[in-house]
């Protein structure tokens, strides 16, 4: 891809989740992939409460020039939620039309434990009815790969069907983005994301 193909509007992705989900893995891999198809990459760093079960969240917008990687309510294209309360959180974010991909095994995040909040188990009855939901198991689908440790990469392979990127580029990225001995399953796991 060069600059001259790529929409003069951005694609605004906001990432959310709890700590110890990836999330800072994922979005180096967004970015460095989109880069080498040719974007401008803007990204907020994963910011929250990083702990084990805190809430966390990040940005990452692609376009031919990207000024802020700042995503306003209601003009993100897309949210990946690896936590389903996270997801319902951030989904006023999305545009009309916009995609949530949201993994359905419920973290309890902390502030939802420490502040005893009701946890939404009927997920599918908090959604915007303007927006595109899809959800997935994917934490039960990265077990079958071995490990939980896959799940950002399963998701980013989800994401990937819907961004003008190769797939040579994701596999490179993901080869040397992840340790030597982790490559096979987290390639494994970005390709039964893309096939979900």
């Amino acid at each position: 891809m060069n600059r001259q193909t790529i929409n003069s509007e951005p694609i605004n992705i906001i990432l959310a989740g709890v700590g110890g989900q990836g999330l800072v893995l994922l979005t180096d891999m967004l970015c460095e992939a989109g880069h080498r198809a040719g974007y401008d990459v803007k990204s907020n760093d994963v910011v929250g409460l990083s702990q084990r079960g805190g809430k966390v969240w990040g940005s990452v917008r692609l376009g031919q020039k990207v000024h802020s990687p700042n995503v306003r309510k209601g003009e993100a294209d897309f949210i990946l939620a690896l936590e389903p309360l996270e997801g319902l959180r951030w989904q006023s974010y999305l545009k009309s039309g916009g995609k949530l991909f949201v993994s359905t095994s419920e973290i309890y995040p902390v502030f939802a434990i420490s502040e005893q909040s009701k946890y939404p188990h009927d997920l599918e009855n908090h959604v915007r009815p303007d927006i595109v939901f899809i959800k997935h198991d994917i934490l039960s689908l990265s077990l079958k790969l071995g490990t939980v440790k896959v799940t950002n990469v399963m998701m980013m392979g989800l994401l990937a069907n819907h961004l003008d990127i190769s797939s040579q580029i994701w596999e490179s990225v993901i080869r040397e983005t992840v340790p030597e001995k982790f490559v096979d399953e987290n390639i494994k796991a970005f390709e039964l994301g893309k096939s979900l």
